[in-house]
């Protein structure tokens, strides 16, 4: 059974930082792309950011651009997110999501439906 659990989300002021972390079991994470969606209240899910294992490649939102950094640790099958520059509109549900039949990361990667998704970690900005 594939599961995906997400931490790290908590309460910050606008301005400061968090760090995401995903750890994935019953799923190698070698050669597979894996990334974070976020969900605000009354609005759509949105792809944040991505990374391939197979070859390094990211992608990010505009939104998050120069803001947030995604790493992934092959040996530990976990991925992490660092946000910084936390803005009040960055608050959401975020979710860390994979897929078998992706290899490389891309923008189109952050509009697919994902195969397997976590549960989960609130992330509240106050302004």
């Amino acid at each position: 059974e594939v599961q995906l659990q997400a931490s790290g989300g908590g309460l910050v002021q606008a301005g400061g930082s968090l760090r995401l972390s995903c750890v994935v079991s019953g799923f190698t994470l070698d050669d597979h792309v894996i990334g974070w969606f976020r969900q605000a209240p009354g609005k759509e899910r949105e792809g944040v950011s991505c990374i391939s294992s197979r070859d390094g490649s990211t992608y990010y939102a505009d939104s998050v651009k120069g803001r947030f950094a995604i790493s992934g640790d092959n040996a530990k099958n976990a991925l992490y997110l660092q946000m910084n520059s936390l803005k009040p509109e960055d608050t959401a549900v975020y979710y860390c999501a994979t897929d078998p039949l992706w290899r490389y990361c891309s923008g189109a990667w952050l509009h697919y439906s994902m195969d397997f998704w976590g549960k989960g970690t609130l992330v509240t900005v106050s302004s």
